[in-house]
């Protein structure tokens, strides 16, 4: 299973902004990004008074919400093809499909601090979905499943501290999280109103367009 192994906080750089890769340290002063704030790389100021084309616009915008996602570049191709094969809006099915994976729902839910954490979870067997448990990050929840964290993992250590976080969590309208905060169901596939992931989704559409 391929994965993004090099530093996250250069990601970040790259874009700009902040990602929210790395959980709390995203909102503390030790974020990489509070501190260096040009992009990573040799000749940062040169390559920083260059006017960025129309295309690297877009291209930007594509790798911003890879990024956000921790997609790599074929399985984002894959779901942009599966999007617009849906009809409608193919960048809300874009971000719908990216939201229902099984690594960004246990983010969501608060199971985990970041998504990456959410795929480290999944992967070592931490999560059941309807009872069965599931070690694929990619998998697709749909309406109706019930997402929770597995009665012998519950009490482990940073388990017991997401759920506390997860506590004064706003709620995401797509889905339910239970009281005691190792369960969850989605309740529906989310709108782009339910998404608050700031990505301009219209330029990926003409990105992969072009």
């Amino acid at each position: 299973m391929a994965r993004y192994i090099d530093a996250r906080c250069r990601l970040c750089r790259r874009e700009g902004e902040k990602l929210f890769l790395k959980g709390d340290k995203c909102f503390s002063s030790k974020c990489t990004l509070e501190k260096r704030k040009t992009p990573p790389g040799m000749h940062t100021e040169v390559r920083g008074n260059r006017k960025t084309s129309d295309y690297g616009v877009r291209l930007r915008m594509k790798q911003k919400a890879r990024r956000i996602y921790g997609v790599l570049e074929g399985q984002f191709e894959a779901y942009f093809h599966e999007a617009a094969r849906q009809g409608g809006v193919t960048g809300d099915n874009l971000l719908a499909l990216l939201e229902r994976r099984l690594d960004n729902i246990v983010y969501r839910l608060g199971f985990a601090s970041s998504r990456s954490q959410g795929r480290q979870f999944v992967g070592h067997r931490h999560i059941t979905v309807n009872g069965r448990i599931v070690s694929t990050p990619s998998y697709l929840c749909k309406t109706g499943d019930v997402v929770e964290v597995r009665p012998p993992s519950r009490s482990k250590k940073f388990f017991q501290e997401n759920a506390e976080l997860a506590r004064d969590r706003g709620r995401t309208g797509w889905l339910d999280r239970a009281a005691e905060g190792f369960s969850g169901r989605v309740l529906s596939i989310p709108s782009r109103a339910d998404i608050d992931t700031r990505v301009g989704e219209q330029l990926i559409v003409e990105y992969y367009s072009r």
